[in-house]
């Protein structure tokens, strides 16, 4: 999935060239072609899907060459993430009736893609016994985190519902286990509850199914899209698909995939996980992973920093700053657009660039 625009990144992720196909933790490859590279050892090129807005193909393509241009996928407009999944299944379905389909952001961070890779081939194993299964990776939470929603699963040791697939597998709440229900991004007093509880994990919007079971909930969840898509069920595959997408994805009811689907279905699992992993959504989240000088700053860009404590400067390349006397702040310049706030205030960001508009 990569059709956002990542505005909470602002002035960083604009429309003309959103978050996913940006270099933000100076790894020197943008968040796209590393989700890319997380999955190619378990996955063949020709198996990928982007879905994304119409004005990016041209940018997808750019950074996976690899990728055919019938791999990338174009919204006309953005219908959240559940109209998202139900266009590459049907596409995919003209392509293999019986897939198994894992489905992720395109611009989360993950550090430890051998772990990563070893929890993707245990839930496509646990779909083999179990192929109608709805299944989430849930993250091992590190702290209490007010800006994720958390999965719920049955008791602190993930015990009694655990199913283990391979035999390797015998950590501590390594295998797959029931979901007993998912939860929205709590307040501060709550997420700390969540942590001390022990059964709690965050959700990471990466999620794994066969494609009949994904289809059977859509069916039994979200019928009124399923009858957006079911009028062109023929086109799919065929040049005809894009010209119908164009007319009918409008239609689609602007719903997330977690709402729509994952909170109403009683066969929903999930897989406990630490693969060193983070949505990288604020410019907060950043900061957590982001190299810093002895004052706690992270600095990117030319930048002369003056008794400065715990604040981010990030301007682009080719422009000079001298930045002087702050602390806990967000300084960020790209593209004619200048950011300053105090960093406890990034959630107002999506907020005041509306006042720009």
């Amino acid at each position: 999935m990569a059709g956002g625009i990542g505005s909470r990144f602002w002035p960083l992720s604009k429309d003309n060239y959103p978050k996913q196909f940006l270099d933000i933790l100076g790894t020197g490859k943008s968040f796209i072609r590393s989700t890319y590279e997380r999955f190619s050892p378990i996955i063949p090129d020709e198996n990928f899907i982007v879905v994304t807005n119409k004005a990016y193909k041209h940018l997808v393509l750019e950074h996976l060459p690899m990728l055919k241009p019938d791999q990338v996928l174009c919204e006309p407009a953005r219908r959240n993430t559940a109209p998202c999944i139900a266009y590459a299944a049907y596409h995919i379905k003209s392509r293999c009736k019986e897939a198994n389909i894992v489905v992720t952001p395109a611009d989360h961070l993950v550090t430890n893609e051998t772990e990563f890779q070893r929890i993707i081939r245990l839930g496509f194993g646990f779909l083999t016994q179990n192929p109608k299964a709805l299944m989430t990776i849930g993250i091992k939470p590190s702290r209490p985190e007010t800006g994720y929603g958390y999965i719920q699963v049955s008791n602190a040791e993930c015990g009694m519902r655990k199913y283990e697939v391979f035999d390797e597998v015998n950590a501590e709440c390594s295998g797959v286990v029931k979901v007993e229900r998912f939860k929205e991004k709590p307040d501060y007093e709550t997420a700390v509850k969540f942590v001390a509880e022990g059964n709690y994990f965050w959700n990471s919007g990466i999620f794994i199914w066969t494609l009949d079971g994904i289809m059977q909930a859509f069916r039994q969840f979200l019928p009124e899209m399923v009858d957006v898509f079911e009028k062109g069920k023929h086109n799919f595959g065929t040049p005809e698909e894009q010209d119908f997408i164009n007319d009918h994805f409008v239609d689609c009811p602007n719903i997330s995939i977690d709402y729509g689907v994952m909170e109403k279905s009683s066969n929903t699992f999930t897989i406990p996980a630490d693969f060193g992993w983070s949505d990288i959504g604020t410019w907060g989240s950043l900061f957590t992973h982001a190299r810093k000088d002895d004052n706690g700053n992270a600095i990117r860009g030319k930048v002369v920093a003056v008794d400065n404590r715990n604040t981010i400067i990030n301007i682009e390349e080719g422009t000079e700053a001298v930045v002087q006397g702050l602390e806990d702040y967000l300084v960020a310049y790209r593209d004619h657009s200048l950011l300053v706030c105090r960093l406890k205030d990034e959630q107002q960001i999506k907020v005041w660039i509306e006042g720009l508009k």
